[in-house]
């Protein structure tokens, strides 16, 4: 379901961008902006993957299963998890300009989150109890993030990546929210790519809408493996329908000197935020802390 036809252009249904390997493989040219990208990369048991990593920076992060990542002369064992919805993660930083190899004995699905960038930075382990896990909102805006590599947690170049656990039910990414124009010191600009994985294939819904003239404008309903591109506009809610988590991967990168998430509330629905001290976080919440494993 799309508004216009953004819809086929910014909302990309699972499978819609496989290509060998990846069950999703976005690049900035495929989105059509400058910096962030995401590929998701499905090994069987036994699988091995190499790739270069160009001019980008990338974050290996299990989705399900585990796997163990070479890079720049570094070695690093990920335990990985069994699924979004079982834990956090570990998870594996590797510099542009270099090869990476990733192999899984048992298989599993694993994005790479990428920004084009300019510092080479080592390649580095991101270890699951250091992740913070944030609760997010309170009643049905009630949500948890997981800040593996927030601008303020994981030193890397450009790339900025979270991941978003919203109980069935709840609205996320609420109020809707901008980060495409440079004003600074309140907001930064930012191209953002959203992954969706639906808890029992279930569904979920994502509202883009414009902040300009001539602006992104999609509703989408997204089921596992969806992507949704935001060059720009107000985005947000993301709805789980009732008795589903849903779950989201968020990318970002921009070219601001400063790495760095700043957003601008829509207007017409920042009000909500004045409600959330009077009411209880969501009880199902957290999901789960950095203490579990798979």
């Amino acid at each position: 379901m799309t508004t216009t036809d953004d819809g086929s252009r910014y909302h990309l249904k699972a499978g819609s961008t496989a290509s060998g390997p990846y069950t999703l493989d976005i690049d900035p040219e495929r989105a059509g902006w400058d910096r962030s990208s995401l590929r998701v990369l499905e090994l069987a048991p036994g699988g091995v993957h190499t790739f270069g990593t160009g001019e980008s920076e990338w974050i290996v992060l299990p989705l399900t299963g585990g796997c163990t990542v070479h890079s720049s002369g570094e070695i690093f064992e990920l335990l990985g998890r069994e699924s979004v919805f079982s834990g956090v993660s570990d998870f594996a930083y590797v510099p542009r300009d270099a090869r990476v190899q990733i192999a899984s004995g048992a298989g599993g699905l694993f994005a790479l989150a990428g920004a084009k960038c300019e510092r080479r930075l080592p390649a580095r382990y991101g270890p699951a109890p250091e992740v913070p896990v944030e609760l997010r909102g309170s009643g049905n805006c009630s949500r948890q993030v997981n800040n593996f590599a927030a601008a303020d947690t994981f030193a890397c170049d450009r790339l900025i990546a979270v991941e978003v656990l919203t109980p069935g039910g709840n609205w996320s990414s609420y109020p809707p929210h901008k980060h495409d124009e440079h004003r600074p010191g309140a907001e930064s600009v930012l191209e953002e790519i959203y992954y969706f994985e639906v808890e029992h294939d279930g569904l979920g819904y994502h509202r883009v809408s414009p902040s300009r003239d001539g602006g992104t404008d999609v509703l989408a309903e997204v089921r596992g493996g969806d992507a949704v591109l935001i060059p720009d506009g107000w985005h947000g809610p993301s709805i789980a329908s009732p008795g589903r988590t849903l779950y989201y991967l968020n990318v970002m990168a921009g070219p601001g000197e400063q790495r760095e998430w700043l957003i601008t509330d829509h207007p017409g629905h920042s009000w909500i935020r004045d409600t959330w001290p009077t009411q209880p976080v969501d009880p199902r919440l957290p999901f789960y802390g950095t203490e579990a494993r798979p």
